[in-house]
Order: structure tokens, then C-alpha cells, then sequence
């Protein structure tokens, strides 16, 4: 059975979600981006230092399309994840293979 994620009504365009997955019997937080039908996600940790990208749980910086995390200001281009400025430039957010079944983002 698929892991339900969000319904994709709760899903702003490019507006991160974050969510908790169990992925391979870890609990991860993952971020959610939607992009006209198409929803990306990532694990919510930044490649520089391994810390959170959002800087309360849940809240996320955004300019200009791209996400920043909140530690070190890596910035990251949405969609995508690869990170054009910042500490960790040319390196990309871990991606989680998702998919859009029915009115649900589910892992898969």
C-alpha cells in the first residue's frame, strides 16, 4: 500500500509543504513542491551541514523561486533542488520519488 502524503489541494504552487514519511522504517521530514500538476520532493536537509532547511518546523524561506535554508543560505532552484548560491553551490537536495494517485501525493 502506498504511504498518502498530503492531499495535492494542500499543495501551493511553489509553495513548500513539509511532511513526515516513513521511509525505510526511519521517520524523515520531506518537502513538498508543487509545479502546475507536477509535485517534487525532497528530504527536508540541507547538503552543506545535514541541518533542517526550514527555520521553524514548517516555515520556509522562498526568493525568487528558490528555496533557502534557513541555517546557512544555501539557496536551492525550484523545481529541481540544485543549489545556485550559497555553501553547498552545485549540489542538489535529496530527491524522494513521489507520485500523484487520484487527488493524493503518495511516496512512490
Amino acid at each position: 500500500m502506498s504511504q498518502r502524503l498530503c492531499l495535492l489541494s494542500e499543495l501551493s504552487e511553489a509553495q513548500p509543504l513539509a511532511v513526515d514519511a516513513q521511509i525505510e522504517n526511519c521517520e524523515e521530514s520531506l518537502v513538498l513542491v508543487r509545479s502546475g500538476e507536477r509535485v517534487e520532493a525532497f528530504l527536508n536537509v540541507c547538503p552543506h551541514a545535514g541541518r533542517r532547511l526550514d527555520w521553524a518546523p514548517g516555515k520556509f524561506l522562498m526568493e525568487g523561486g528558490r528555496l533557502i535554508c534557513a541555517a546557512h543560505g544555501a539557496s536551492f532552484a525550484l523545481p529541481g533542488g540544485v543549489c545556485v548560491a550559497g555553501p553547498c553551490r552545485g549540489q542538489a537536495l535529496t530527491a524522494v520519488a513521489v507520485r500523484i494517485d487520484g487527488d493524493a501525493v503518495v511516496l512512490g
